[in-house]
C-alpha cells in the first residue's frame, strides 16, 4: 500500500515532467499546447515524445516555425484557434493548416513586424491578455480567432506578457514582479486564479520556461522543489 508520502510524489510524477530540450531548460521556448495537441520543435527525442504525451495527455506534433524550433517564441494558441506571424514558409504552413482543419480550428496569420506571438499573447480558452505592441486592429483578429474578449495589458510593468506568464484553463502563474492590478486584469479576462512565481532557479520568465494545460506541465530541470509546488498549486495540478 502507498503511504500519504508515495502517494503525493507519484502524483506529482504524473503531472509535473522534469527535462530538458538538447540542455536548454527554457522548454516555453520550443513547445505550445492547449487541451489536444502540442505542437513541439522537431529535436525533442522521441523517448521524451511519449513522457510529454502521457504527462500533458496530448498528441505531440513535431514542426518548425520560420525554419527554426522556437515554436513556443513564435506562436501563440488555446484550443480554439491558432496565432502565427507571416513568416512560415509554405511547407510548415501546409501542415498547420492541416492540424487546424482536422481539429476545427481558427488559423490567423498576422501581419506585424512582431514576429514572436507566443511572447506577447497570454491566454487560455476563457480570455487573452495581449501585448500593447499590437493595434486596435490585430486585437480584433486574435479575439476572432481564439473566440475569446481580449485586452492589452502588461505584466511586472512589461509587454512580452507571453514570456511573463503560462496560463491554462485551471490557473495561471506569473512573473514574479506583478502587480495586483495586472493580477487582478489576468484573473478577470482569463476567469481564473493567478499568482506569482518563477522556473528554472529564479527565473521570472515563466512563459519561456513552462509548458502547462489543465492536464500537467513540463518543467526544465533546473527548475527546484518549493518552484515545482509552486506551480502546480497556482495551475491546481495538485
Amino acid at each position: 500500500m502507498l503511504s500519504w508520502l508515495d502517494k503525493t510524489a507519484c502524483d506529482m510524477t504524473m503531472h509535473i515532467l522534469q527535462t530538458d530540450f538538447q540542455g536548454d531548460h527554457n522548454l516555453g521556448l520550443f513547445g505550445r499546447v492547449n487541451k489536444s495537441i502540442c505542437l513541439l520543435s522537431n529535436f525533442v527525442s522521441e523517448k521524451n515524445l511519449k513522457k510529454i504525451e502521457d504527462v500533458l495527455k496530448v498528441q505531440v506534433i513535431n514542426t518548425t516555425l520560420a525554419n527554426t524550433d522556437f515554436i513556443g517564441m513564435l506562436c501563440s494558441m488555446n484550443s480554439n484557434g491558432i496565432v502565427l506571424p507571416n513568416i512560415l514558409n509554405n511547407d510548415e504552413l501546409k501542415k498547420i493548416k492541416a492540424v487546424a482543419k482536422r481539429l476545427g480550428m481558427n488559423l490567423l496569420q498576422l501581419k506585424t513586424k512582431y514576429t514572436a506571438i507566443g511572447n506577447l499573447i497570454l491566454c487560455n480558452d476563457n480570455g487573452a491578455v495581449i501585448s500593447k505592441y499590437f493595434s486596435k486592429l490585430d486585437k480584433k483578429k486574435i479575439g476572432d480567432c481564439l473566440d475569446v474578449e481580449v485586452a492589452h495589458a502588461t505584466v511586472a510593468g512589461m509587454n512580452t506578457v507571453g514570456s511573463c506568464g503560462v496560463a491554462t484553463n485551471s490557473g495561471c502563474l506569473l512573473h514574479r514582479d506583478a502587480t495586483e492590478d495586472e493580477i487582478k486584469i489576468v484573473q478577470s479576462l482569463l476567469k481564473i486564479d493567478a499568482g506569482i512565481g518563477t522556473a528554472n532557479f529564479g527565473s521570472p520568465f515563466v512563459g519561456s520556461c513552462v509548458i502547462a494545460n489543465s492536464h500537467g506541465a513540463l518543467v526544465g530541470q533546473s527548475t527546484t522543489g518549493p518552484e515545482v509546488n509552486r506551480i502546480m498549486e497556482t495551475l491546481e495540478l495538485v
